[in-house]
């Protein structure tokens, strides 16, 4: 029998602030790393999200919460974190050096398919006939967003789609792992911490790819760079991952991910609107079969 429990309202009133506030975040990234006066990516995002975990451990500090982790706590806010912030938001971040920011968040769309896909293999269960079709049809709107990209792209443009593709697969492992093992700590001091520590990865990101380190330039991100990411650091990290974390605790985690289906129609329609990126009939085609796949993964549950 279906749970007829109400639902949370503080945590649905978080879960409005992430459809909102990351559905903007996507062209947010893309102001602050595109072109000459950008920042690198892997850079920019370890920067912004040791700005986020220096307020929110500041703050759960002032607050007099526990910020000290305990033995495991480690290994789940390291571990989470560095899906969370490395293998999803940074690929993404990575990705939108080429990529447009409406494609970016079609893409991540599909996280709900992957966490799904990951929760049944967890609970060891065999997915209904409507959850397979939706799962399928889901994953067919992705191929038809990438098409256009693996048919006429660049070398540079196939890997930023495989990139996104990894991305959400990522940020669901991470969103899983943590809901499952859930810290008694406070929200600002696991949101801080999961950037924190995800923030160090970011940094060995940067080091590898030859962003940061001796002998290398410091980057000169002109002020739109710089009026993007402090945008990405109060709304998209201090503000909404901190809500995100929220709605972890106070509701379902298949609640949680419908966001991955409003984020995407924010983003592209600010993408239009502000820097004119194309709307494509692939573009509403693989939209229209993510949505609908991710759709039917809710109603089947």
């Amino acid at each position: 029998m279906p749970d007829q429990r109400p639902l949370d309202r503080g945590g649905l009133l978080h879960l409005l602030v992430v459809y909102l506030a990351w559905g903007s975040t996507y062209l947010g990234i893309r102001l602050a790393v595109a072109g000459d006066g950008g920042f690198p990516p892997f850079t920019m995002a370890m920067l912004r999200v040791f700005a986020a975990a220096a307020v929110l451990l500041g703050w759960a500090h002032l607050k007099k919460e526990r910020v000290r982790l305990r033995g495991r706590e480690w290994v789940l806010m390291g571990g989470s974190g560095l899906l969370l912030w490395v293998g999803g938001n940074g690929l993404v971040t990575w990705a939108e050096l080429r990529a447009a920011s409406g494609l970016a968040a079609l893409l991540v769309a599909a996280m709900p398919l992957w966490g799904e896909s990951i929760t049944l293999l967890l609970d060891r269960k065999a997915p209904s006939v409507l959850m397979t079709g939706s799962i399928l049809l889901g994953f067919a709107g992705v191929g038809v967003l990438s098409w256009p990209v693996l048919r006429t792209g660049s070398t540079g443009d196939i890997a930023s789609v495989a990139g996104l593709l990894l991305a959400p697969l990522f940020w669901a492992m991470g969103s899983i792992w943590f809901q499952r093992r859930k810290p008694d700590l406070s929200v600002r001091a696991v949101s801080g911490w999961q950037q924190l520590l995800g923030g160090l990865g970011l940094g060995a990101m940067a080091l590898l790819r030859g962003e940061v380190g001796p002998g290398v330039a410091l980057p000169s991100p002109d002020g739109a760079a710089w009026a993007a990411w402090g945008y990405l650091v109060v709304v998209g990290s201090v503000f909404a991952f901190t809500s995100y974390v929220i709605t972890l605790q106070r509701l379902p985690y298949r609640v949680v991910m419908t966001y991955a289906y409003v984020n995407p129609v924010i983003a592209v329609f600010l993408g239009w609107l502000i820097i004119d990126e194309p709307v494509t009939r692939w573009t509403l085609a693989g939209a229209s079969l993510v949505v609908a796949g991710v759709v039917g993964v809710f109603r089947n549950r």
